[in-house]
């Protein structure tokens, strides 16, 4: 049975009875019950309506290759000569990194459910199907890893920056790799190279974004988090258009690093700065530590005050103290 058409189905918000849907997907109602439950147990809130049959608590938008790359602005097309949508991967960036030699700078896959979605450090990034923003991009540079430093960084000024014009509030960023909505995570980005140390060389850069997130969901994340539909005060900007922005946004950010590199967005960033003159607990080098944070360098370090002493971090667990 095809889950994605199951779902395209429950995608307007209202009842569809057991049978109807047994009819239209030419199974079993038992079937169709069990593909529900599926759904349910990755995340989807799926209602059973006192017999009446099953409905989504609240419409949604399937992402659309077509539709996404017609509601790109007509200067950003070339630079995604490839963009992908598929119902399920184990994981978007691994994707990407299987089939790099194959694929151009400016590929762009996104995934409904990802099956193994990963964040920093090895955690996994919990997403339902289809409630999110789940891809990944392959961008390709002429130097080496060295001149990348701060990527993550840009990206996240991007991002941030694009969310702010979909009308969402209280956006900020957390050094080195998340956007938060009210101190609470929104968004992750995961950036990892690949190629000459001395260059060429690529990235793939991984981006979980929270459109809607369901109670259950938000129970598992162990840490606060929010979603894009109460940043936008209550609903969240179509996903099709909602990743066309954001495609847009990226491209011009890939496209002005590669020539400046993070300087050029450092005062942006400063502007985004949750971290900004507070105090942390860090967790670096093998140690924790407290410290007060005092923005980022050129290159995107954390510069964070310890006692007397001012310290530069590339690498660090940061978290705000109460």
């Amino acid at each position: 049975m095809d889950e994605r058409a199951l779902l395209a189905t429950l995608a307007d918000g209202a009842t569809h009875s057991g049978a109807a849907l047994a009819t239209r997907m030419g199974v079993s109602r038992a079937a169709v019950w069990k593909q529900i439950e599926a759904l349910r147990a990755a995340g989807l809130p799926i209602a059973a309506q006192g017999g009446l049959g099953y409905r989504l608590q609240g419409p949604l938008q399937l992402l659309d290759a077509d539709a996404l790359r017609a509601l790109l602005p007509r200067a950003a097309g070339p630079a995604w000569p490839c963009i992908e949508v598929h119902w399920q991967l184990d994981s978007t960036s691994s994707e990407l990194q299987r089939r790099e030699a194959r694929l151009p700078s400016g590929s762009a896959v996104f995934a409904e459910r990802q099956s193994a979605g990963r964040g920093r450090r090895g955690r996994n990034w919990l997403a339902p199907p289809a409630l999110g923003l789940t891809f990944s991009l392959l961008w390709r540079f002429e130097h080496g890893f060295a001149a990348l430093a701060g990527l993550s960084l840009a990206m996240g000024v991007a991002l941030a920056e694009t969310l702010r014009a979909q009308a969402a509030a209280d956006i900020a960023l957390k050094w080195p790799n998340d956007v938060l909505h009210d101190g609470r995570k929104l968004a992750g980005i995961l950036v990892e190279l690949g190629g000459e140390f001395l260059g060429p060389c690529h990235a793939v850069i991984g981006i979980g974004l929270n459109v809607r997130l369901p109670e259950p969901t938000r129970a598992q994340a162990g840490q606060p988090v929010a979603d894009l539909a109460e940043a936008c005060g209550g609903a969240a900007p179509d996903r099709n258009a909602l990743a066309a922005a954001l495609l847009a946004a990226l491209a011009e950010a890939l496209a002005l690093f590669a020539r400046a590199g993070f300087a050029a967005f450092a005062a942006r960033y400063a502007a985004l700065d949750a971290l900004a003159g507070r105090e942390l607990s860090v967790q670096a080098g093998g140690e924790t530590f407290r410290a007060r944070a005092q923005g980022v360098d050129a290159r995107g370090a954390l510069r964070v005050l310890r006692g007397a002493q001012t310290l530069l971090l590339d690498s660090a667990d940061v978290s705000v103290r109460a």
